[in-house]
């Protein structure tokens, strides 16, 4: 069954670049870091939670919380995490969080990547449609960024 387009944000981009590449990008806590715009303190490992701060300008005063869900080599990497949590003075714990999958296929160029962030129905009402609007584009961005980022760091 499909999901609501209220509740899913779906994005995909082609690499030039393999998919042993694009897991690395991926999945390297430091590599992720570089183009996603955060510095986690620990890899990532499944049903362990890193954190870090943001190191978008603007957003520095941000951290960063994310539970690994799943972790299938070269296929697909997902986490848990609060979607645009981005007020220090809210406590957002008590909120169900998204998940986050990240999935990769071979493809005659390179990698295909698609990204999916679902589970924004249960958002709180009061931030959801803020928080889809700014996670819709900041993965508008992000794919653009792990583009960039495998092409210049091979």
């Amino acid at each position: 069954m499909a999901a609501s387009s209220t509740d899913r944000i779906e994005k995909q981009v082609d690499l030039q670049a393999s998919i042993s590449r694009v897991w690395r990008a991926l999945t390297d806590h430091r590599e992720f870091g570089q183009w996603f715009g955060v510095n986690l303190e620990l890899p990532f490992r499944t049903g362990e939670m890193t954190r870090g701060n943001i190191t978008y300008p603007g957003y520095e005063h941000v951290v960063m919380e994310v539970t690994v869900n799943e972790m299938k080599p070269e296929e697909r990497f997902s986490f848990f995490w609060h979607p645009f949590a981005v007020d220090p003075a809210v406590d957002y714990s008590h909120e169900e969080q998204t998940l986050v999958e990240f999935t990769l296929d071979a493809i005659p160029t390179g990698t295909r990547l698609t990204v999916i962030e679902s589970g924004f129905d249960k958002i709180p009402a009061a931030r959801r449609d803020e928080a889809f609007r700014m996670n819709e584009g900041g993965w508008t961005e992000q794919v653009k960024n792990i583009e960039k980022y495998v092409i210049e760091s091979p």
